[in-house]
């Protein structure tokens, strides 16, 4: 008799040539992600191969009830760490059946940005920052935390060791191998300054691929989140009160930043940011509000600063780009929640197309 765990790890190849595809996008509220699988006859390696689908946008809260049929357009692969196999991942935007971006689909406004002749031979790298916390699932409580009741203060929680002090460690793990599976180009991981909280890297990434793999790595952390019946929580400031928040800083570089030279366009670059910085702010995450505080490592959300090594500063540069004369800075403004195709498209779309 086959254990449930047997058959879910079937290996298909033994068996037949058909793989299955996991199809997804990203629903109504801008975080919600949303997948379904289909079968395929064949491995498949370029997303231009793999059809359209369609779903139903009433479900999600992107389509009204009487016209809701959505259309998927896949547009990057990964491969499936829970299938495994010739399985894939596939990361989809949503369109109208006449072919046109529904509202929420701000990976095609990216796009464009990053289709740009500048753009492209600027060549942007982006290293993503994602915080997130463990809750748990029942009480929507920080994992580790007593029920009710609050940890000893933060201190001995960052990059910490030891059961008193790292809640969660298996999860973290498990998604840092299952990305560097799936084809992520996640840098790394750690602990947070908030006991179960913590922070995986993307990056660098050039352009719009950035995005891609920060909501690919999303889903997976869900995805294994589900299983380990723990919630994961992207809010900024998941504890009101002297607690950490949760942010996604964001490290860019162009070309000319990483020449010899650069550190003048790079001042430039912050010099742009600043000028933007309300519209910057009003895109760069809900909540946010209840983070940029002037407290906690973070800048005031009203005000625009930056400084070297400073991490009370919305813009940081390290010593080593000062030093150097040339490298990358950090935007330290984006909120856990933020959308990656948001945020970077619109630090390029600034910073060298000078949008004001």
């Amino acid at each position: 008799m086959s254990l449930l765990t047997d058959l879910i790890n079937l290996n298909l190849s033994e068996s037949t040539e058909k793989i299955i595809a996991e199809y997804v996008w990203i629903g109504g509220s801008g975080m919600d992600l949303r997948s379904k699988a289909r079968t395929l006859p064949g491995p498949v390696s370029d997303p231009s191969q793999l059809p359209k689908w369609n779903y139903d946008g009433s479900s999600t809260g992107q389509a009204p009830g009487e016209d809701s049929e959505v259309i998927l357009y896949p547009q990057a692969i990964f491969r499936d760490p829970f299938r495994r196999g010739n399985n894939i991942l596939v990361i989809c935007d949503a369109y109208t059946p006449a072919g046109e971006p529904i509202p929420t689909n701000n990976r095609h406004k990216a796009a464009k940005i990053f289709s740009h002749a500048d753009v492209v031979a600027e060549v942007p790298w982006y290293g993503i920052e994602q915080e997130y916390t463990l809750l748990k699932k029942e009480v929507k409580w920080p994992l580790g935390w007593p029920v009710g009741g609050f940890p000893g203060p933060q201190g001995p929680y960052y990059c910490g060791i030891g059961a008193d002090k790292a809640f969660g460690r298996d999860i973290v793990d498990a998604h840092y191998k299952a990305c560097l599976y799936a084809g992520v180009n996640i840098s790394g991981i750690n602990g947070e300054v908030m006991p179960g909280q913590w922070e995986f890297q993307v990056g660098p990434s050039v352009g719009i691929s950035a995005g891609d793999e920060v909501w690919i790595a999303r889903y997976i952390l869900e995805r294994i989140t589900e299983i380990a019946g723990v919630v994961v929580s992207f809010d900024p400031k998941p504890i009101e009160g002297d607690w950490n928040g949760a942010g996604a800083h964001t490290n860019y570089s162009t070309k000319s930043m990483r020449e010899e030279g650069g550190y003048e366009v790079i001042k430039k670059a912050i010099e742009k940011l600043g000028l933007r910085h309300k519209e910057h702010i009003a895109a760069y995450g809900e909540g946010n509000e209840r983070r940029l505080t002037g407290k906690h490592e973070t800048a005031d959300i009203n005000t625009f600063k930056w400084g070297v090594a400073n991490r009370g500063a919305s813009i940081r540069v390290g010593r080593d780009t000062e030093k150097d004369g040339k490298g990358y800075f950090e935007d330290r403004r984006p909120a856990s929640n933020m959308d990656p195709y948001v945020v970077t498209s619109m630090i390029a779309e600034t910073t060298i197309l000078g949008k004001q």
